[in-house]
């Protein structure tokens, strides 16, 4: 009797396993869905995900291609592309008022940077994320939708494409520093999914200006320098160049 309930637990607790893999297959193209249903209602942008892979047993994510699109009247189509995002949740949270994510790992992210250093199609979409913020924060609601907390977020090997306002010629492939974000939403009751959104972009878009701002300043030290060695034909040039670049802190 006792082997026959050792049995029929073990048969359980496979079939349990089996429902929960086939259950995390479909799980995968609903948070693809999801994302690129939510997404753009928080950043007025377009998201696109190629999949989402989801394993209920260790609570562990990866999504694939995931690319977010600039606004409108930018010449690129993307804003951000990134090829492999992985992402760690606490399982038993999913089921509580304050999804716990581990762990986010985005690696070697391809960022572009278009405009001028005070208005580009980043800060576009950070106002757009900023708006809709506030917009959730007043909004009624009859049930409350989870919210979230990240433990430990990490974006590494970023590259970011400069394409600045009135030198298309001086394109720029720059490294971002790595941004480590921790303790989002832990002391707190959770953060919206546009208040996470909006917290991941300001830092993005916060070493993104530090970056391109370092060369631009750089550039315009070199020009200046090449300006001061030669004729004056070369030195009106320079000049030229150089209000360019001055005009691009307020562009």
């Amino acid at each position: 009797m006792k082997s026959i309930f050792l049995y029929f637990g073990a048969g359980v607790l496979v079939l349990v396993i089996t429902v929960l893999i086939a259950v995390g297959l479909y799980i995968g193209p609903i948070v693809k869905i999801g994302m690129e249903k939510i997404g753009p209602q928080i950043t007025q942008v377009s998201i696109k995900v190629d999949a989402v892979d989801i394993s209920l047993l260790t609570g562990g994510a990866q999504v694939k291609g995931l690319v977010v699109g600039n606004p409108k009247g930018y010449k690129n189509s993307q804003a951000i592309s990134v090829g492999a995002m992985t992402v760690s949740v606490a399982p038993f949270s999913v089921l509580s008022n304050k999804i716990v994510v581990r762990r986010v790992q985005v690696k070697s992210p391809e960022i572009t940077f278009e405009g001028g250093l005070s208005r580009n199609n980043l800060s576009k979409i950070m106002d757009n994320v900023n708006a809709q913020a506030q917009k959730m924060g007043v909004a009624p609601s009859n049930k409350p939708a989870p919210k979230i907390e990240v433990d430990d977020f990490l974006i590494t090997g970023a590259k970011v494409h400069v394409s600045l306002t009135g030198l298309s010629s001086q394109g720029m492939t720059l490294p971002l520093p790595d941004i480590h974000l921790t303790d989002l939403g832990r002391d707190s009751n959770g953060l919206t999914p546009a208040e996470l959104t909006r917290a991941v972009l300001n830092a993005i878009d916060s070493d993104t200006i530090k970056v391109v701002t370092s060369a631009v300043t750089g550039l315009a030290s070199g020009v200046t320098s090449l300006g001061k060695q030669t004729g004056q034909t070369v030195v009106q040039s320079v000049s030229k160049v150089t209000s360019t670049l001055g005009g691009l802190f307020g562009k």
